[in-house]
């Protein structure tokens, strides 16, 4: 099994396409023509997120508002150029993150929250 995709639901779209291309070096792609704003970002030749504009009719988190949300979502970086490319890209477009370790586990983790209830992981073994 694998993580097929997330789908966030967000008031402004255009500023969370931003992070996931510009921070997280996804890049948008095909998406149905639903009829609601929104778009899918791609790692590799699938999309990963879903990002659906907030009170879009229809929309799962619309029909069942206060009901489950996500947590967070969590990208892995296997090298450590590309977690230190991502380090750079944060501090350059000024967000904010904090650093965590994963006892036993000998990795680090990094998040960056872009809202409330919204929260990014980046996650890579300690060199």
């Amino acid at each position: 099994m694998q993580l097929d995709h997330v789908t966030i639901v967000a008031p402004d779209c255009d500023a969370f396409m931003r992070f996931f291309v510009d921070i997280a070096g996804m890049r948008t792609g095909p998406r149905p023509p639903f009829g609601v704003a929104g778009y899918w970002l791609y790692l590799g030749a699938r999309p990963a997120v879903h990002l659906i504009a907030s009170g879009a009719a229809g929309s799962a988190s619309a029909e069942r508002a206060g009901g489950a949300r996500i947590d967070h979502l969590a990208l892995r970086i296997d090298d450590e150029a590309e977690w230190r490319a991502l380090l750079e890209r944060l501090d350059c477009h000024g967000y904010a993150y904090q650093f965590a370790e994963v006892p036993l586990a000998r990795e680090r983790q990094l998040f960056v929250r872009l809202a409330p209830g919204v929260v990014v992981e980046f996650v890579t073994a300690q060199s």
